[in-house]
């Protein structure tokens, strides 16, 4: 069974799996169509990726693609543990530039539900973490997009330092007033 509760930011929630165990270990449902059907609509999952990050501190993100290849990511940490990120990129939302953030862990059994029009990043608290990553949309090239994980217009307060990042991500421009947000 799977329980999903908004959190801070209109559009985002985060997914509780209530894992089944015995002496042998246990089972955990990561999605169900059915259990997450108010959140997840009609979209349809359409890529599974997994990241796997040894470096304490290292950060990955923020990324987001454009419309019309908008996704929805459902996130959820299979090793290790991460503080994962969501900032809302949506023209006109009421939470323009905003961010939450979740530490996610197996031992969490969350999942954060992250709706198009949002940029998504995550920092590694614990060496050797591992993301899950369920996609509503194909990964397209020119499609993507991101923003600076250091912008100080977002002000993301990463719990440790920044030990490491890709070129591509450290490059990200920070935003300016010519950014007008995600058009959905």
């Amino acid at each position: 069974m799977i329980s999903v509760e908004p959190v801070g930011i209109d559009g985002l929630s985060v997914a509780t799996h209530l894992p089944i165990g015995d002496d042998r270990g246990e089972l955990e449902r990561l999605f169900c169509a059915s259990d997450m059907a108010d959140v997840v609509g009609d979209r349809t999952i359409l890529q599974i990726n997994r990241t796997r990050t040894q470096a304490v501190g290292a950060v990955r993100g923020m990324h987001f693609q454009l419309p019309p290849h908008a996704e929805m990511k459902l996130v959820a940490c299979t090793r290790g543990r991460v503080f994962d990120v969501a900032v809302d990129l949506r023209a006109n939302s009421k939470t323009f530039l905003q961010y939450h953030a979740v530490e996610l862990s197996p031992d969490s059994h969350k999942t954060f539900v992250i709706p198009e029009g949002f940029a998504h990043g995550f920092q590694v608290l614990e060496p050797d973490s591992e993301l899950l990553y369920l996609h509503t949309a194909m990964y397209t090239p020119n499609a993507e997009r991101a923003v600076s994980a250091t912008d100080p217009a977002i002000g993301i307060e990463w719990p440790l330092p920044i030990s490491q990042m890709s070129e591509r991500d450290r490059s990200h421009d920070p935003v300016d007033q010519t950014f007008q947000g995600v058009v959905l």
